[in-house]
């Protein structure tokens, strides 16, 4: 007999934690490989997390409520006549990793400075001085397992830049801020009697570090178009009952949007664009992520390839993924590849509001109320259909030029749907 660990998988792109929602299994349950042990909670996605092995779970090390790290250990599970094959391939790994350990550690350091992406991003969130880490890769290569055992420890070495004085120390404990700002002192707020404390678990807690990323590192600016769109209202409107009928889903002024975006990115590719530090990538693929709400969680699937997509197949989509959102059931191949995020704040009453961009994405439109108002046509006053279409957008990437003839071409495409030249199918 032998016992194996299970640890947190990666369930998604850029999925760095989970959240244990309930345990599947209990201890001395016998599962086979494959087998749902848990269910876990993302920021990306609800999902189960199968056995990687058959046999006996020994310990549930994590408790259902608990968020751990990808990587971090879930539970114990006891596998039958695998103890003397684990042991010889545990003596076989050990002596050839010290053999290896040892011959980079004291001569080739070629590939010291080859750092994977999930290195950087280990050293960036950590804010660890890398030319002071010693890799245990080949060529002296710095791993990930090198970077979380530092991570581990608490000590985490620091450019010497950073040090304001000299009586600094050169290496501070995780989770230790700093600088003023993170140093809020948010523990000491205090709690009155009938307050409720809600603790921050799972996707909220999610949502807020990426929202706090995306304001850090991204300059957001802010524009604002208003539209005409009651030539598009009529006609969505004429037919929509014919079209929940035959289609047997609803047709929403949002695939109208999302259609019009997906087209003025096609001719505006600048704009589906992602930040990758020292270049700029302009994505073939228009895959547009639209935001989902279910209770006090937030969702972005995608709509891929959205630019070859009629209304009607839009719409489908997404009818598709807010059912799957609001059931639980969304993958973590639902969420993974967003380009540009459209978001339908209108459903909520807004007529005017400033989104945080998704992310590495490089903007995100909000697509607010529809409301019937007075406009002055040709010196005379009619009754319209109005919307406001607000961009936030991310300034390294891009500038008030490229983004207001984009918002003018989506306006343009928008006030010129109708039953006259546009086809849902």
């Amino acid at each position: 007999m032998a016992q194996e660990k299970i640890s947190m998988p990666q369930l998604g792109e850029s999925v760095t934690e989970g959240t244990i929602s309930t345990w599947l299994v209990k201890e001395g349950d016998k599962v086979n490989k494959y087998d749902p042990i848990a269910e876990v909670m993302t920021d990306k996605v609800n999902a189960e997390v199968p056995s990687s092995f058959t046999g006996t779970i020994k310990e549930l090390v994590a408790k259902e409520g608990e968020t751990i790290a990808v990587g971090e250990l879930m539970c114990y599970i006891e596998v039958e006549g695998a103890a003397d094959e684990a042991a010889t391939k545990s003596t076989a790994n050990t002596n050839e990793k010290e053999t290896i350990s040892n011959e980079d550690a004291s001569g080739d350091q070629s590939m010291k400075k080859r750092y994977s992406p999930a290195v950087l991003r280990l050293a960036q969130e950590n804010d660890i001085d890398l030319d002071q880490v010693v890799g245990t890769g080949r060529g002296g290569r710095i791993t990930r397992k090198d970077l979380e055992k530092i991570i581990e420890t608490g000590l985490i070495p620091k450019a010497e830049a950073q040090s304001t004085t000299a009586a600094q120390p050169t290496s501070t404990p995780v989770g230790q801020p700093t600088n003023v700002q993170s140093a809020a002192p948010t523990s000491q707020v205090e709690t009155a009697t009938g307050d409720i404390e809600i603790p921050v678990t799972g996707v909220r807690k999610a949502i807020a570090q990426n929202m706090v990323r995306a304001k850090q590192e991204i300059p957001h600016a802010w524009m604002m178009v208003e539209v005409d769109v009651t030539n598009l209202v009529e006609y969505r409107n004429s037919l929509k009952n014919e079209f929940k009928q035959k289609e047997g889903f609803g047709l929403t002024f949002f695939a109208f949007f999302v259609k019009a975006v997906a087209q003025a990115l096609k001719e505006f590719p600048q704009i589906n664009s992602s930040w990758a530090g020292d270049k700029i990538i302009q994505r073939k693929d228009i895959n547009l992520s639209i935001a989902v709400a279910k209770d006090q969680e937030l969702f972005v699937p995608v709509i891929r390839n959205a630019d070859e997509k009629s209304i009607k197949g839009i719409a489908k989509d997404i009818h598709t993924l807010a059912g799957k959102a609001r059931s639980g059931k969304l993958t973590s191949a639902d969420m993974q590849g967003g380009t540009f995020t459209v978001n339908n704040t209108g459903s909520f009453g807004s007529v005017q509001s400033m989104g945080v961009i998704n992310y590495p994405q490089a903007a995100i439109l909000q697509v607010e109320s529809i409301v019937q108002k007075p406009v002055i046509i040709n010196g005379m006053f009619a009754a319209r259909h109005m919307v406001n279409l607000c961009l936030s957008l991310d300034h390294r990437i891009l500038d008030g030029l490229i983004c207001g003839q984009f918002l003018k071409r989506v306006k343009e495409i928008l006030e010129n749907m109708s039953k006259d030249n546009t086809s849902v199918y």
